[in-house]
């Protein structure tokens, strides 16, 4: 379970290091797709809180591992299915970009019980995407 939760931070952050390149190169098409794609972590994330009292977790990682459930909830409904325009007014803005750190930040957690080399790849791509954020944000708006 340890490194289906290392393989779940890693492969969220390095799919929203793609979507956040793909916007700064213009390449808007795939967002839909992709914000669908991303959905699909929720079904390890669930097999993780699930399978959490068995490994006798503490409560801090039901924490990390339910703020990204419900980041990608939110996201799937709101973002994705919806395509809610909250992205023009500034506190959703505002509100919105620490529910995504605090959810993607949370699972550096997670990752690190897998060892120190998935945390040292879950921190290099943490702050890459964490860069890329605000730097898609910067090109495009978004």
């Amino acid at each position: 379970m340890n490194v289906l939760g290392a393989v779940t931070g890693l492969t969220y952050y390095l799919s929203c290091i793609l979507l956040f390149l793909l916007r700064i190169a213009g390449q808007r098409g795939i967002e839909r797709p992709l914000g669908f794609a991303q959905i699909a972590f929720a079904v390890p994330l669930i097999v993780l809180l699930i399978t959490a009292p068995r490994f006798e977790r503490m409560p801090l990682y039901y924490v990390q591992a339910v703020l990204l459930l419900a980041f990608v909830a939110f996201e799937a409904v709101v973002d994705t299915i919806l395509r809610v325009d909250f992205r023009s007014t500034r506190w959703a803005v505002i509100l919105y970009v620490m529910f995504f750190f605090a959810a993607t930040g949370g699972m550096l957690g997670v990752v690190s019980l897998a060892g120190p080399a998935w945390l040292i790849a879950g921190a290099a791509a943490f702050l890459a995407m964490g860069g890329l954020a605000f730097v898609q944000r910067g090109v495009t708006g978004l």
